[in-house]
């Protein structure tokens, strides 16, 4: 039985690929406008002195007005995100640039109660210079947002038919040795051969569902499950595996085929160079907003090829490619070496997927 396809729990800060605007309320955002919005003030600062390099009264009192105004229009446009996906990309700018215009006339108001002691009608054509400077700043802030999501976009469709090569690709070797194990196992053992062919179809049917982005972590477990079942047939004794899971991680996203090939390197590089074998284990667990994935082998012999050690580098490079696309740059993915041990460890951001499934009972 197939298992239930995956839909991921409303998360406002899983990357969307259908919007343009980004998620204002994340620390990331709000700090890179606000760094922006300085340095726009400090240049205009310089320009504005007319005694020494920087006109520091100046300088403070445009920084506090600029900060109000972008941190109270980015928790506007936050507020507001999800209700803007329902419009077209034209009604989301013109809505986007009339509340920030809003925005920087009340406080343009506001400061004049506050900072001038005199009581008098602020100029127009100063409420026009900070209007337009917020209608020409915002509406290039929008172009920018706009030609990121499509680098990202066209960056997402490069990582998608990457993801499928990775995911159509079943090592010949691996293909050739299975069935070989296989049809040793027909006579003397056919119950283990029989499950060594559903093991290897599971293969072949996760190897062909390009059309999913984010799996479950328990799925990607199962399939390296399946995985080093026939691996196991294959080299005997020579590899024991130690599984230390955390059970409640199962529900993790987590891009299809990213262990898998982990544990496939791992085997390749760490176990079949030894006569003697080794162990491979696999742990995961969590740490605060984090969920981390480590897969231990011994370290590669120094008399092992060159090739397949680039070859290792190269599977690293194309996962960590896919997890920087899904995950907008919080996955992470590093290697180690310590003690004759190789290490990769997988950062992944806590994210929860439900099946449909998991209302059944």
């Amino acid at each position: 039985m197939l298992p239930a396809r995956p839909r991921i729990e409303g998360n406002p800060t899983l990357p969307n690929a259908d919007f343009f605007v980004p998620d204002l309320c994340r620390v990331r955002a709000v700090f890179l406008l606000l760094l922006t919005s300085e340095l726009i003030v400090l240049l205009l600062s310089i320009l504005h002195a007319r005694s020494g390099l920087i006109d520091w009264h100046y300088f403070g009192l445009v920084s506090l007005f600029v900060q109000w105004t972008v941190l109270t229009s980015a928790a506007l446009v936050c507020s507001l995100r999800g209700w803007l996906k329902r419009f077209s990309t034209a009604k989301v700018v013109i809505i986007i640039t009339a509340v920030v215009m809003l925005d920087v006339l009340t406080f343009t108001l506001i400061a004049d109660r506050i900072l001038l002691v005199e009581a008098q009608a602020l100029p127009a054509h100063l409420i026009a210079r900070n209007l337009l400077a917020a209608l020409i700043i915002t509406l290039m802030v929008l172009r920018y947002f706009y030609l990121q999501h499509q680098w990202r976009q066209q960056k997402q469709a490069e990582m998608q038919s990457r993801m499928t090569a990775l995911q159509a690709r079943i090592h010949p070797h691996f293909l050739f040795n299975s069935m070989n194990t296989i049809a040793s196992l027909i006579a003397s053992r056919p119950t283990q051969a029989e499950d060594a062919v559903l093991d290897l179809s599971e293969l072949f049917r996760a190897s062909l569902r390009t059309q999913d982005r984010l799996i479950t972590l328990g799925e990607e477990l199962t399939l390296c499950q399946r995985y080093l079942a026939i691996e196991q047939l294959r080299l005997g004794e020579r590899l024991s595996v130690d599984w230390d899971l955390d059970g409640d991680l199962a529900s993790q996203a987590i891009p299809p085929l990213t262990l898998q090939p982990l544990v496939e390197n791992a085997i390749y590089h760490g176990i079949q160079p030894r006569p003697e074998g080794g162990e491979i284990r696999i742990h995961t667990y969590r740490k605060r907003h984090f969920v981390y994935v480590e897969v231990h082998n011994p370290e590669r012999p120094y008399n092992a090829d060159q090739a397949g050690h680039r070859g290792n580098r190269v599977a690293l490079a194309n996962i960590r490619a896919r997890l920087e696309t899904v995950f907008d740059g919080e996955a992470l993915l590093k290697h180690s070496v310590h003690a004759g041990r190789y290490t990769v460890t997988l950062r992944l951001p806590w994210r929860t997927i439900a099946t449909d499934g998991d209302n059944s009972q």
